[in-house]
Formats: C-alpha cells, structure tokens, sequence
C-alpha cells in the first residue's frame, strides 16, 4: 500500500506562486496515476490535475479552468510529485490533497475523479489574500 504526504501549503497574497509536493512512500507499484484534488469547506472535493506516474509516459490531464495556471510534474528518483502554482487566485484558498489510483480504466476525464483514487494523503492548506 501506498502512502502520500502533501506538504507546501502556506498563505499567499494574490498573484503569487507555490509548489505542493506529495511524496510518496511504500508499495508504488500499487498506483498508476496520482492526482491532485481540492476541497474547502461545503464543497465536493474538486480534480485538479492528475498525472501518470507509472505509465503513459508521464501522460497529464487539468481541469480546464486551472490549466494555464497549473503544472503537475513527477520527479521519479524522489518519489515525489508536485504541484506548480501560478497567478495565485482568492479562490484558490482551499486544502490540496494528493491521492493515488490504479485503475486501468481511467482516462483524462476519470483521473480527476476522486471515485478512482483508493489512497489519500492528509492535506495541505492554501490560503490566497486579496
């Protein structure tokens, strides 16, 4: 089983940038893929962005509307993934959680599911101030 812990978190004024890293330790062959989710208080947890660890060559899928802003990157030899965050927004503000999947039917549409993830971290708070 794997296991992820996310760090990184912080307070931001608007316009900043911050890098989340989830690292990785145990059994990392029992995932495929590891995504990046967010969710504030109320709300249903929201993808981010997802990326093929395992496979697909490192293949990437966003949410469309954090794209440009957003770059999820894997570093193999530390067993780490990360989260780039650009042009910091007050409605980012919300805890980041990396999660793990492996099911092999998941696409760029189902990786941003939190239904394909069996193993979550236990997050990193971002708060972005006008």
């Amino acid at each position: 089983q794997v296991r992820l812990v996310e760090s990184g978190g912080d307070s931001v004024q608007a316009g900043g940038s911050l890098t989340l890293s989830c690292t990785m330790s145990g059994d990392a062959s029992s995932h495929i893929y590891t995504g990046w989710f967010r969710q504030t208080p109320g709300k249903e947890r929201e993808g981010v962005a997802a990326i093929w660890t395992w496979s697909r060559h490192g293949g990437t899928t966003y949410s469309k509307s954090l794209k440009d802003r957003f770059t999820i990157s894997h570093d193999n030899a530390k067993n780490t993934v990360y989260l780039l965050m650009n042009s910091l927004k007050p409605e980012d503000t919300a805890m980041y959680y990396c999660a793990a999947g492996s099911s092999r039917l998941a696409g760029n549409a189902e990786a941003l599911l939190p239904s394909y993830y069996h193993t979550w971290g236990q997050g990193t708070q971002v708060t972005v101030s006008s």
